[in-house]
């Protein structure tokens, strides 16, 4: 039974980060999921965003300042998993994630995303999230965008 209880959190986990990266795609004509994001984080949740110096924002800000951005210069948003690696132990977890960002259906980049996540009531939640872009000097590791998985 713990393997299938095992799983079952993995399956939970997988379908956050299915949600979240979904939930930030957008186009000129489609909707924005600001409220599925949302639902995914604990209410007090920071968000650390790749810009430095590191200034951790809440969920509300994040979304505020990205729906700000769809009315105005971002008019496309479309993001997708690349890779996941999970790590999970008992009511906690770490999921990294490499993904690719097209804004404006031009400017494309990649990042990984590192996500605690905590078990709570029977649920899953986001407890905190902070991202980084990759580059020449940054690039994403292989093992993360082939899709190895680790518990």
């Amino acid at each position: 039974m713990p393997g299938d209880a095992l799983h079952s959190d993995e399956e939970e986990i997988r379908a956050i980060i299915r949600r979240q990266f979904a939930s930030l795609t957008w186009t000129e004509s489609a909707a924005r999921g600001w409220g599925d994001f949302a639902d995914d984080f604990l209410a007090d949740a920071k968000l650390h965003p790749a810009a430095r110096p590191a200034r951790p924002i809440t969920v509300a800000d994040f979304v505020e300042r990205m729906r700000g951005l769809s009315q105005t210069t971002l008019k496309t948003f479309q993001q997708e998993v690349l890779g996941v690696e999970l790590r999970i132990f008992g009511n906690i977890a770490l999921a990294s994630v490499a993904g690719q960002v097209t804004e404006n259906d031009s400017d494309t980049s990649r990042s990984v995303e590192m996500l605690l996540l905590v078990k709570s009531e029977g649920r899953w939640q986001i407890a905190a999230q902070a991202w980084d872009k990759a580059s020449d000097a940054n690039p994403l590791p292989d093992e993360l965008v082939s899709g190895a998985t680790s518990r």
